[in-house]
Formats: C-alpha cells, structure tokens, sequence
C-alpha cells in the first residue's frame, strides 16, 4: 500500500510513532499532486514551498510533545473560497486572480492549530455556483474515476484530489449540496454539519444562510476526526452556535440496532437513475440486517426546494458579490471612463456566465414588485420544509436516500443545459435550506465503473446519529480506490 492510499488517521498515527516523518508525507503529497495534476486539475494554488517550511516546523513540535492532535503533520488541501493568509485565493474566478488575503479564516486556523500542513487550494466552480466544477477561470477539474466525466460540485476541486490520492483530505463548503454530490460523484466521503457548527469567517459568502464548511476524505472515521477539528464557537461569525457535543469521533461504533431509519418515497420517483436506486436501497437493507429499523414515508414539498433554493441563495449572491467591484481588490478592468463604467466593465470581464446569471436572477427577485411575489414566498417555503423535515424527525433518527440522482455526467453535458444541472441538486438542497446535517458514503458503482454516493440526513445538531450509521454501513464494504489513487 502506497503512502497516499492511507487514511489521515492512519497516516497522523504513523507520524506519531516515527514511522513515518511529515516532511516525507508533505513531499508524497506534492509529488503525487506534480504527477497527477495534467490529468485532473484539481487545484489552483500549489504552495511547495510554503508547505515544506510547514512540515519541518510542524515535524519540530510533534517532536517536542506539542502537537498531539490525531491529524499532526497530516498534509491537507483547502477549498479556494477560504481565505489563507499571504497564499492566492481566487474562488475560481477571474475578478479575485490576484487576491491575496491578509488573514486565513477560522476553520483553517483551527487546522493549523492541530498541526496541519497546507499543499494548497482546490479547483472549484466560480463562487461555488456549479454542480460541475466546469464554471472555474482556471479550467474544469476533471473525475479521477473517468477523466471524461465531471467530478461535481462545487467543491469537485476538493473530492477530487482526495479521490486521486493528491491530499489526505480537504476541506470543501456547501451551500445546496457541494460537498456531498461532488464525494457521491468521486467516491469519498463528505460531511456537511448543522449550520452553525463551524465558523464561515473568512469563507467567501455565495449564500450566507446555506453556507456551510466541512470536510472531504477517504472514510467516515478521517471525516469525524476533521469535523472535530475544525467545530468551533467563533465570536466573529454571528451565526457560530456554542455546542457541547463535538467529539464526534465518540460515534464510531459499530452498531446501529434499534435505529430508526426513514425512506422518503418522494426521493425514489422519476428522474432516479436505477442504479443508483438499487445500490441506495441495498445500503438500507445492509443497515437493516444490522438491526435497524427502515420505513418508506411521504417527506412532502420536496419539489418545492430546488425553486426556492435558487431564489434565496441567488438573492444573497447579488447582495454577497457586490463588494467585487474593482475598487478595494481583486481585478480591475484597464480601460474605463468614469466610475460607473470602471464598475460595469469590471464585473462584466471578471464574473463567468453562471455567476452573471444567478446575481442577475437574484437582483431581480429582489427588486420592488417582485420581493414579495418571489423572495418572501421562498422564505415561506424555506419555513415549510423546516417544518417538513421537523415532523419526519419525531418519528425517526435519520433520513436515508440518494446524494445525487445519477452517477457523473460526462464533461460538457451539464453546461449546455443550467436547469438540468440545477435538477441534478434534487437530494441535497432542501437539507441547506432546513441547516441539517448531512453525510455521503460511498455506496457501490455503476455500470460505467462510476461511483454512486449514499446520503444520511440527522436532525439539526445529531451528527453523532449519522456518522454511526455511516460507520456501521461502511464496516460492510470494502474500500473502493479511483484507478489514478490506485497506481
């Protein structure tokens, strides 16, 4: 086994015993990164040198006694919408080529405090509005599995490096599904918490009431260990919540009897291809002969989430990108007269045509007249669903479904038709929208040899819940590498 095909856990224990030195591991890293980048281009940012410096100084307090967290020394790839301090962070777009934070966001601080190193930032689609990573200025990453299929998105940069075994695990954020799809997609695992768990400072807004940081890895016990990591109550993000309950590592027990696991028949209609309908409910029937105990039941409204989905995260995109003007940083269009035209001009050469649709989408549902008729009454729903899920809760300990309607599209399929790219966001949605918490498991692959992802929504702040069950089904299979992991 190679050193890449290793866990961050197994890795972070042989840097514990000596066995194996950061400095080695973080070279391993950019090794396979050099090797693998023309096939994949799952990042934007390589930080060689900078990663290097982390790993002996890294290296020097793990000696010392210092460093104990089970991820020292472990080297890790960041999603390029969170700000890291004197490194690139683009959010895959042109209008922020050249924007150099001058301080790294909370989450990310959090890692480094547990002795992280840092190899760079992952490809994404231009301010994480994408299910494909195809709408990057820096070129479509590509699925480690099938380098003519998308990996997902948005954080497609993220699962597939993990995918590819060009990091131990990343961090990736999710606005309407963008670490689960893109994990379903590239044969990870992915974790979106309940909002609020971990801090958004410094993760660049696309929608700041969905929005939400976690991590991308190769099995669910790296993903409860990262999660562990990076919780935290921070005073400069208003919606941080205070929780007790962070050890989720404490919920990696293999046992799941006695647990109450709903099917919503709505998730198992038209538009789900067969099989990945077949390998989601032979995972439910694995965790049924674990003792679990699994019903069908109605989950309404479900094809109301993706309409007021796009309408409330497209308003906080028009209000969140305005501050991209020009003026303070990023790109600045050379030749201009007067300010209007400088901010017109600018925007215009620097935002992508995804991003231009959904802030024109977004300013439009906002505008007098059509506040009420659209933004309101998406509000409204948003409430609804909450209150949907709410009941379904009381009855059960977990939602079991698809992550995605189907296994990875071919390259260039998506783009031609946006509607169908904003369908393929069916499962996932609605669990921004009510701030659940959510995880993809890797569950089989198709015909194609594609991966298919498994998804498991808790209740709000019941990631213990999920990650058992999760835990529980993954102890029944064998873990399943991408060919370019594999080499």
């Amino acid at each position: 086994m190679s050193l890449m095909q290793l866990t961050a856990v197994e890795l972070g224990k042989k840097i514990k015993a000596g066995e194996v030195s950061v400095v080695e591991a973080t070279e391993a890293a950019l090794n396979a990164i050099e090797a693998k980048e023309d096939k994949v281009n799952s990042f934007v940012t390589v930080d060689r040198e900078g990663a290097l410096k982390q790993a002996k100084e890294v290296q020097k307090k793990i000696d010392a006694g210092e460093l104990t967290s089970p991820l020292a020394g472990v080297p890790v790839a960041i999603k390029d919408n969170m700000c890291t301090e004197g490194l690139l962070t683009t959010c895959s777009s042109k209008i922020l080529g050249n924007f150099v934070p001058t301080f790294t966001s909370e989450a990310v601080l959090n890692l480094q405090k547990a002795g992280a190193v840092i190899l760079g930032k992952t490809n994404m689609d231009e301010f994480a509005m994408g299910s494909t990573t195809e709408t990057s200025a820096f070129g479509e990453t590509k699925n480690p599995w099938n380098t003519e299929h998308v990996p997902g998105g948005s954080s497609g940069g993220s699962c597939a490096a993990v995918a590819a075994g060009e990091c131990f695990y990343a961090l990736g954020s999710d606005t309407g599904g963008s670490i689960r799809q893109p994990s379903s997609f590239c044969g990870v695992t992915g974790i979106k918490p309940t909002y609020g768990t971990v801090s958004r400072y410094g993760l660049i807004a696309y929608g700041s009431s969905l929005d939400q940081i976690g991590p991308v890895a190769k099995d669910v016990t790296d993903c409860a260990t990262i999660l562990e990591t990076i919780a935290s109550h921070d005073l400069k993000d208003s919606t941080s919540v205070e929780r007790k309950d962070t050890d989720f590592t404490s919920a990696l027990v293999d046992d799941v009897k006695g647990m109450k696991i709903g099917i919503p028949k709505d998730y198992f209609g038209e538009g789900l291809d067969p099989e990945v309908k077949e390998a989601v409910l032979n995972a439910a029937k694995k965790l049924e002969e674990k003792g679990a105990i699994v019903e069908e039941f109605e989950l309404s409204l479900v094809e109301y989430a993706i309409p007021a989905y796009y309408v409330i995260a497209c308003a906080e995109a028009s209000s969140n990108l305005e501050r991209f003007d020009g003026v303070k940083y990023g790109y600045r269009t050379k030749e201009y007269e007067g300010l209007h035209n400088m901010y017109k001009k600018t925007r215009s050469e620097g935002f992508g045509a995804e991003v231009k649709r959904r802030i024109m989408l977004g300013s439009f549902v906002l505008s007098s007249g059509y506040y009420d008729a659209y933004y309101l009454k998406a509000l409204r729903t948003k409430a609804l669903i909450k209150k949907a899920f709410d009941k379904a809760f009381e009855k059960y300990d977990m939602i079991l479904g698809p992550a995605a309607p189907t296994t990875a599209p071919k390259l260039g399929e998506s783009l031609s038709d946006p509607i169908k790219m904003y369908l393929g966001d069916i499962y996932t949605i609605s669990v921004n929208l009510a701030g659940l918490p959510g995880i993809s498991v890797p569950c089989g692959v198709d015909s194609k040899g594609l991966p298919i992802g498994l998804q498991l929504i808790g209740d709000c702040f019941q990631e213990k819940k999920i990650i058992q069950a999760a835990y529980a089904y993954e102890q029944t299979r064998e873990p399943a590498f991408s060919p370019l992991l594999a080499e």
